[in-house]
C-alpha cells in the first residue's frame, strides 16, 4: 500500500494527498508527526524548516528523509557561510564584503560599483536583494536591513545570463538535473524589484552541451567535498544559482532545496519517477542509480501572482480556472464553502509543454488565459528572448 501526505498543504495538493496540520518549522512536530503516518520517507520542502534542523530530528528518529541538516542548510541560510565555504573550495564566485555597522557602510558601496548587488545575509525568500545603478537607491536597502538587525553582502556586479542548475546530493555523489532560467524581476523586460521567481523554462537551448558538466566539475562537486571536509555533508537537493560570464560560470547563491519556479519546468521534462531518486537521495544510494530519463521539447512555467506581490499581498480573492491541467497550486487556500482563494504572494505556477520553447510558451499563456484571479499579475515575456532570438554569453 503506497500513500502520500502533505503538511499543511494547499488547495492544489490536497487534490493528490492527505492534509495534515503541523508547524513545518518545528523539528519535534514534524518528528512526531512522521512517526505516527509510519513514514518511509519525508521531504523537507521549504528553506525555513530545513535551518531549523528538521531534517536532522526526522533523521534521529530512524526516518529516512530528504533534506540536508541545519548545518549543511547554512550554505542557503547564510550568505556569508556560503561564501566561506566557495573561498576554501575555490569555486568561482562575485567579489563580495559583509557589512555589520551602518558606519561602515558608505566606505564599502564605494569599493563596489557602478551597478551595486545589496543582499541581506539571510533567508529573505528571494526578496531581500536589490540590483541597481542608482547609489540611494542600493544605500537606502543597505540602511533597512542594517536598521532591522540584519548584516548586509555587497557583492560585485557579474555581467551575463543566470542559469539555475538543481543537483541530487547525497554526501558525496552529485546527480544533476536538467539546467534552467528563471525571471527574478516583477515586471516584463525585466523591470521592477526583485521577486521569489517569476516564471521559468527549460532546457537551455543556447547553452553549450558541456555545460552541466562544467558547473558539476567546476561549482557543485567542490562544494560537495568542501561541506563533507567540514564533517558537514550535504544531503538532499543543492541548487547553484550562476551567471554564464565571459570568464565561466560564477555562483550568484546556492539554495538547499528545490525552489520554484524553476523545479515546475525541470520536473515537468523529468520521465525518471521522482520517488525513487528522492529515496535514493536520502538514503545514500544515488551511485548505484540508473542515468536519468528525460522527456524531448521545452517546458515554460508562468506565475500569477497575487495584487501586491512582492510587497504586502492581498488575500482572499476567489480563483476560477485554477483545477486545469498544468495549473499548480502554491498560495492557495480553500474556504469552508469550496472556494479556492488565494492565500500568498505567488498564488499559482502554470506550466506548459512542447516540442520547442516557442510550443510551450504559447500553451503555458494559453492556460494562463483561462485562469482568472482579480487584480493578479503575471509576466508576458517568460522565455520570449529565448524562444525568438536567443540567449548570449558574454565572449571573452
Amino acid at each position: 500500500m503506497t500513500a502520500l501526505a502533505c503538511a499543511p498543504g494547499n488547495a492544489g495538493t490536497a487534490a493528490l494527498a492527505e492534509q495534515l496540520g503541523v508547524d513545518a518549522a518545528d523539528p519535534a512536530s514534524v518528528t512526531a508527526l512522521a512517526g505516527s503516518w509510519r513514514a518511509d520517507l519525508v521531504v523537507v520542502g521549504p528553506e525555513v524548516p530545513l535551518v531549523a534542523g528538521v531534517a536532522d530530528a526526522v533523521r534521529a528518529a530512524g526516518i529516512a528523509c530528504f533534506g540536508p541538516s541545519a548545518a549543511a542548510a547554512r550554505i542557503e541560510g547564510s550568505k556569508a557561510f556560503a561564501k566561506d565555504v566557495m573561498a576554501a573550495a575555490k569555486v568561482p564566485t562575485a567579489h563580495s564584503e559583509i557589512v555589520d555597522n551602518p558606519a561602515h557602510l558608505d566606505a564599502a558601496l564605494a569599493r563596489f560599483g557602478p551597478t551595486w548587488v545589496v543582499k541581506d545575509d539571510g533567508l529573505a525568500a528571494g526578496k531581500g536583494v536589490v540590483v541597481t545603478a542608482d547609489y540611494e537607491l542600493a544605500r537606502k536597502h543597505a540602511m533597512t536591513l542594517l536598521d532591522g538587525g540584519h548584516p548586509v553582502l555587497l557583492e560585485t556586479f557579474l555581467d551575463g545570463p543566470e542559469a539555475s542548475l538543481f543537483c541530487l546530493v547525497d554526501g558525496r555523489t552529485v546527480v544533476p538535473l536538467l539546467p534552467a532560467q528563471d525571471f527574478k524581476r516583477v515586471g516584463d523586460g525585466d523591470t521592477g524589484p526583485n521577486t521569489g521567481g517569476m516564471g521559468a523554462y527549460a532546457p537551455l537551448p543556447w547553452a553549450a552541451p558541456g555545460l552541466v558538466d562544467e558547473i558539476v566539475a567546476n561549482v557543485v562537486q567542490p562544494v560537495v567535498d568542501e561541506l563533507a571536509e567540514r564533517g558537514t555533508p550535504f544531503s538532499g537537493l543543492l541548487y547553484a544559482g550562476l551567471v554564464l560570464t565571459a570568464d565561466g560560470p560564477q555562483v550568484i547563491e546556492f539554495n538547499c532545496r528545490f525552489g520554484d519556479p524553476e523545479t515546475q519546468v525541470v520536473l515537468a521534462l523529468l520521465e525518471t519517477p521522482l520517488g525513487g531518486l528522492l529515496h535514493a537521495t536520502a538514503t545514500g544510494a544515488l551511485a548505484g542509480q540508473p542515468p536519468l530519463r528525460w522527456h524531448d521539447g521545452a517546458a515554460v512555467t508562468v506565475v500569477i501572482a497575487a495584487d501586491g506581490y512582492p510587497g504586502v499581498p492581498r488575500a482572499g480573492d476567489v480563483i476560477t480556472g485554477g483545477e486545469a491541467d498544468g495549473v499548480l497550486h502554491a498560495g492557495t487556500r480553500r474556504r469552508e464553502d469550496g472556494a479556492v482563494v488565494s492565500h500568498g504572494g505567488r498564488v499559482l505556477s502554470v506550466v506548459g509543454v512542447g516540442a520547442d520553447l516557442a510550443g510551450a510558451r504559447d500553451e503555458a499563456y494559453r492556460r494562463v488565459a483561462k485562469v482568472h484571479l482579480p487584480g493578479s499579475h503575471h509576466r508576458t515575456d517568460i522565455a520570449l528572448r529565448a524562444a525568438e532570438t536567443g540567449v548570449a554569453i558574454p565572449s571573452r
